[in-house]
Order: structure tokens, then sequence, then C-alpha cells
């Protein structure tokens, strides 16, 4: 009974087999070139997704390999088996802002170096938009998200969520960070112009659900002191980070009738919009009021005359958010840090000693 089905077994498979010399060509794998380079079938992974961490002579030796056997890698078939699809999200409120474009390019710089791509989000602060691109990641259409608003997005997934936070910053102490020291920078500004004789300093401030928003006005508020100044709630405006904003902001200010010798601006968006109004009503900056800024846009060095202001290290907030997202996805167990970056003050001509006639 054996020796009949081994026939017709043989027999089929006669018919079955291709003429000679028109054999089907079959893909290589990974393990018969693991076993053809005389390695392991992880150092041929590695060498193929992260050549940076094999030694050059291995990756070369390896390369070599795979062109005289023809591999090709099978990109769907890897990302089924490790669930990557090498693509991160990065969530901006107002593409529109020019602060965020050399953000992004950090972000890009770093993604590209280590094989992902990136998809950009406008969410216009809209909870809905956040939800949608995050609801991506629950689906595994991404592998993590980077957020440049003060808040997380729903991801109904297992263990640490693959979101860091740039810019901005987030009080959930699981929530990897990035961000300078808003405080700090806003207070040094101030100092610059409280040592400049400037009293009557106005402020601008951004939008008050926005962390660094807030503490932007502590760091104005905290220079005041340290220069023995009372606040004065009539010197202060609210903007959106617009242009728009700063100009309303300084009619409103100019309303009141309080005099200001200075004004400090939450972003340079609004400090733009405040040398504009100023000048309309026919103030000049320096000379009859100060402006400072905050972010080093880089429109900011070609105002007239160009913008005194808080650089902040945009490109290197990007970097450093990317590199801590994949850092998170290779690693889910690596401890979540809150980074700190520095900011300096960029002194320009909008900025001089307060004029004899405030005094």
């Amino acid at each position: 009974m054996s020796t009949d089905g081994s026939k017709r077994k043989r027999q089929r498979g006669k018919g079955d087999q291709p003429a000679a010399g028109t054999h089907p060509s079959r893909g290589k794998t990974v393990k018969e070139i693991a076993a053809a380079a005389n390695v392991s079938v992880a150092t041929v992974s590695r060498a193929l997704q992260r050549p940076e961490i094999v030694s050059e002579t291995t990756r070369q030796h390896i390369h070599e390999v795979v062109k005289r056997l023809g591999y090709t890698p099978n990109a769907q078939a890897r990302n089924l088996r490790t669930a990557r699809t090498r693509l991160i999200v990065a969530l901006l409120p107002d593409i529109a802002n020019p602060f965020f474009s050399e953000v992004i390019r950090g972000i890009e710089q770093v993604a590209h170096e280590s094989g992902y791509s990136v998809l950009l989000g406008e969410t216009q602060s809209s909870l809905v938009r956040e939800q949608a691109y995050a609801d991506m990641v629950a689906a595994r259409q991404a592998d993590g998200i980077i957020t440049m608003s003060p808040r997380v997005p729903a991801i109904p997934i297992q263990g640490r969520l693959p979101v860091v936070n740039a810019c901005e910053y987030v009080k959930d102490s699981q929530i990897c960070s990035v961000y300078v020291d808003n405080v700090a920078a806003a207070a040094a500004a101030v100092d610059y112009l409280t040592m400049l004789g400037h009293r009557d300093v106005a402020f601008i401030a951004g939008p008050p659900s926005s962390p660094i928003c807030v503490d932007r006005e502590l760091g104005y508020q905290l220079a005041l002191q340290r220069a023995g100044i009372a606040l004065n709630p009539a010197l202060a405006a609210v903007g959106d980070f617009s242009i728009e904003a700063g100009e309303r902001a300084i009619d409103l200010l100019l309303s009141r009738e309080q005099p200001f010798s200075a004004v400090f601006c939450s972003n340079d968006e609004m400090a733009i919009g405040a040398m504009r109004a100023l000048s309309a009503r026919g103030l000049r900056v320096p000379e009859d009021v100060s402006v400072v800024g905050f972010d080093d846009i880089r429109f900011a060095r070609y105002t007239s005359p160009a913008l005194t202001t808080i650089a902040q290290p945009k490109n290197a907030l990007g970097r450093e958010a990317t590199t801590m997202l994949i850092e998170l996805l290779n690693d889910p167990t690596v401890p979540p840090r809150k980074r700190v970056l520095s900011a300096d003050l960029v002194v320009r001509g909008s900025t001089a000693p307060r004029s004899p006639r405030h005094t």
C-alpha cells in the first residue's frame, strides 16, 4: 500500500516539475544569508535594519553576501513580525507658526537617520483631530507620536504610551518631555529691560491654557519682583501667538493710558505685531518703546529694527524629542525623562535704554 502511494507521488511529481532550466527563482531568506555569511540571523537583521550598531567589517561582509545571493528584504513581512510601521506622527497646533518649522526639521533629521518617516498633523488645538492621529497608533498604522501641545491624546494600548512631548510639557511623570526653562528665560528677558532702566514694562501673554505661557508670565513677574517693581495689571494683555494679536494687544494697552517704555511678548509673532502697532501710532522702536520677543524665529532678525528675543534651540528640541521616542520604541522599559534645554537672550536693535522722557 505504501509502495503504491509512493509510485503515485512520484508520478504526480514528474508531471508537476518544470522543464530543465526553467526553475522559478526563489527569494533568499535571512536564515540563508546568515548561513552563507557565517553569522547569526540577529546579526544579519541588525546589519540590514540598524547598520550603525554593526562593525564596518561585518556590515560590508553581510552586504557582499546579500548582493551575491540577491536577497531582497520583505518589508511587509518584517512589519507584521515586529508590529513596526517605521512611521512617526508629529502633532503641531498651527502649521503656519514659523516657530515649528525648525522643530520639525530636527524631527525629520533624526527620523530619517533612524529609518523612520514622519507624518505631520496640524490639530488646530482640536481634541478630535488629536484623537484621530492617536487612533493610528492604536491601530498600528503608526509607531508613536511627538506632540507639541500640552495634552497627551488617549491611546488604548497596554504598557507605556509611545508618546513624547516637545516644546510644551505635561505633568504626567510617565511621559518624556523636552523643553526650555520658560520661567528662567522670560525672567532673563525682563531682567535685561530693567537693567536698561525700564520701570514700566508691559507684557503680552500667550494663551493661559498653555503651561509654557503661564511660566513665561511667572518669569515676567519674577523679574519685576527682583527689580523692586510693583506688578501693574493694567500693563498686561493676552494674545493667541499671532501677529494680529500683538497689534490688538498694543491698541488695548495704549487705550488704558498707562505709560510704558518697554513691552515683553510671549512669542516673536506677537512682538512683530506689537512693533507694527506702535509704529502705526507714531511711536518709535526702540527710542520710545523697547520690544522683546520669545523664540527667535527666522524673521526676527529681519524686522526693522531687528528683534531682541529669547532664542529657543528649536532644531535641538525636535532632534531630542525624536531620539527619546525611538529609544522608547526600541525599549519600552527605558525610564521617562524630562530634559530641559538652555535658551539664550539675543540682543538686537529693538531694545535701548529708557528714554529720558519716561522719567
